[in-house]
Order: structure tokens, then sequence, then C-alpha cells
């Protein structure tokens, strides 16, 4: 493979590329890991577990009102009775006393009947007005969290909004510095891009390569003291091109 060449201006332009696009790929994941994204998952998890509590809770409130109407259903015509049978007694109606003395012995039994009644439908009404509470608390923390969703939402599209519009300002600023590149030292950058982090070209800093950090020894340096200025130049332990600069110490 015939070795690349490029003008100095060409790939320092190449430096200038590598940092258009290191900085999109950290805005990039900047868009990706928003402290909003966590937060919004978090709420509409909780808000979903809380739907399953509202309905059970719905539910609940339902089953205790359709037990209250069962006993209040219950109780009415036991009471009804023990009217006619108080009224009946009261007005002398009942003439015999034996059947005098049943009705009475009935009313006794009735009066505790509705007693023993009204202690349960109390005890439903109790069970109710406390399910209805839950209910509602249910209910307001629902709210709250429809409130706090909307909240993160908003404020997650609005970091979205700034760092979409740093984005498209950086990808023109790539479009306008991709085709000063000559298009063989481009697809370079690119295909070793791709397979080392986004990162397709470094400078030669201080004699050390700043892609993977590592010092050039010293036959290497010789190599690229040596070097013509147009010959592209490439780290010998990462692959990257190396870009040549005031401060490459050769």
């Amino acid at each position: 493979m015939r070795a690349i060449r490029a003008d100095k201006s060409a790939q320092l332009r190449l430096l200038d590329l590598q940092t258009v696009d290191t900085t999109l790929a950290q805005l990039n994941h900047r868009r990706q890991v928003l402290p909003q994204h966590a937060m919004i998952s978090k709420l509409r998890a909780e808000r979903a577990a809380l739907a399953s509590d509202l309905v059970a809770a719905d539910t609940r409130v339902s089953d205790l009102e359709m037990e209250q109407a069962k006993a209040e259903t219950d109780l009415e015509p036991v009471r009804q009775r023990l009217s006619r049978n108080q009224t009946r007694i009261a007005n002398g109606a009942v003439a015999d006393p034996k059947a005098l003395s049943s009705m009475v012995e009935e009313v006794d039994h009735l009066k505790k009947r509705i007693s023993d009644l009204e202690d349960a439908e109390l005890e439903v009404m109790e069970q109710l007005e406390a399910a209805m509470s839950g209910r509602e608390k249910l209910r307001a923390r629902a709210e709250q969290i429809d409130a706090d969703l909307a909240e993160a939402i908003a404020d997650r599209d609005r970091h979205l909004a700034a760092l979409d519009a740093e984005i498209s300002e950086l990808r023109e600023q790539r479009a306008e510095i991709g085709p000063l590149i000559p298009s063989d030292l481009l697809a370079l950058y690119d295909k070793i891009g791709a397979t080392h982090g986004g990162v397709g070209a470094a400078e030669l800093r201080a004699r050390r390569c700043t892609g993977c950090q590592l010092e050039v020894n010293a036959a290497e340096l010789r190599a690229f003291s040596a070097a013509a200025e147009d010959e592209v130049l490439r780290c010998e332990e990462c692959g990257r091109i190396l870009i040549r600069t005031a401060q490459s110490g050769l």
C-alpha cells in the first residue's frame, strides 16, 4: 500500500476535525446519560406501580360499597318487621296472650338481630372510610408523580435542545473542514477512528502520542524527524495518524 502524503496544512486540519469529532462524541454521550433520563425512568416505573395500586384501591372501595349496600338491604326488612310488631303490641292489636308473648320475644330477637347487623355495617363503614382515605392518598401521590414527571420531561427536553444546538453547529463545522482534507487521508482517519474509539488522529506532543499517551522511542523519533513534511505518520503503538506540531519535540 502506497504511503499517504498530504501537505502540512491538511494534516493540521485533521487535528481540527478530530477536535470537532471528539466534542461531538462527548455531546452525544451527554445526551444519553443526562440525569433526567434516569429520573424519568424512575418516575414512570413508580407511576406504573402506583397505577396498579390504584386499581386495587378502587376495587377495594367498590367491594366495600357493595358490602355496605347489602348490609343496609339486609337491615331494612328486619327494621320494618320490628316496627310492625311494636305497633301491633302498642295498639293492642294482639289480644291472645300466647301470641302476644311470642311477639314480644320476636321483638327482642329482632332488636338483637338489628344490633348485630348494625355492628357489622358499622365495621364495613369504617373499613370503607379507611379504604377511601387510602385511595385518596394514592391519587394525591399519583398527581404529584405526574407533576414531577412533566417537570423532568420538560427539563430533559431543555437540555436536549441545548445539546442538539451545539451538535448542529459542530456538524456544520465538520462539513466545512471535511472537504479541505484529501479524500484518502480522510478515509484513513475515518477507518482508524471506527476501531479506536472515534479517535483517528492524534498530536505528537513532547515526543508522546496523545492518542494512546505512550512515549515514542528514540528510533521512531529519528525516523519521524527525517520524514518529509507531507508524509503522514502513524503511531507504532496504536496505529493512529500522528500530526506534527510545534510541540512535537522533533
